[in-house]
């Protein structure tokens, strides 16, 4: 048995094909949010998981479409006025957007997504808002383009899971974050051990 203190291995999965499956998901959901997918998107996955009709007010109707988070990162508690936030797996920026409305002019909030065509969602939502403190910046959670100590609060929604060297990420993590800063994070979480045949499975990441 693997005791507390020893890292969990990470699992032998293809982490190009990995990527590219789940920019393959995700880029559909882009391009078509109101297809219908294996999970829940857009206004009816913003009313299961609890967010507040105000947070909504003013967020293009396009980035709300192509909601595709696992929970509530704001039900841990709202960011404050003049914060610095990174937002990881940001998608179209449904997140961002509202992090950037409770932080202010005064701060700022960067969503970082290896996905472009949710990009483009969100970097044309930006220039509709106006919104002046949020930008979108593509990259990895391994590898994010973040300078060292910048972020006062990590926000992620339904994306640290999809990353087979969690470790890596929070390492990453705890790079980015000021000292005393915090996470947000609403994710999958699983109850029983995965086997190492599933854990190669990319259907299975995906799906």
């Amino acid at each position: 048995m693997r005791s507390m203190s020893e890292p969990a291995s990470v699992p032998d999965v293809d982490l190009n094909q990995l990527r590219e499956a789940i920019q393959g998901e995700y880029r559909e959901v882009a391009r078509t949010p109101g297809k219908g997918f294996h999970f829940h998107t857009g206004r009816q996955l913003a009313q299961i998981v609890e967010y507040r009709e105000q947070w909504l007010e003013g967020i293009p109707e396009r980035v709300i479409d192509c909601f595709a988070g696992t929970g509530n990162p704001f039900s841990i508690g709202p960011l404050k006025p003049g914060e610095r936030v990174v937002d990881l797996g940001c998608g179209a920026g449904i997140d961002s957007f509202i992090a950037a409305k409770q932080v202010g002019e005064g701060g700022a909030v960067v969503g970082i997504d290896m996905t472009d065509e949710m990009l483009e969602t969100a970097r044309r939502a930006v220039e509709e808002t106006g919104l002046t403190q949020i930008e979108f910046r593509q990259g990895y959670f391994e590898e994010l383009p973040i300078a060292d100590g910048w972020a006062d609060v990590i926000i992620s929604n339904g994306a640290i899971n999809l990353c087979p060297d969690k470790l890596r990420v929070y390492r990453e993590i705890h790079r980015t974050l000021k000292p005393g800063g915090r996470m947000q994070i609403a994710d999958i979480l699983v109850s029983k051990p995965v086997s190492d045949e599933s854990k190669r499975d990319i259907d299975l990441w995906t799906g």
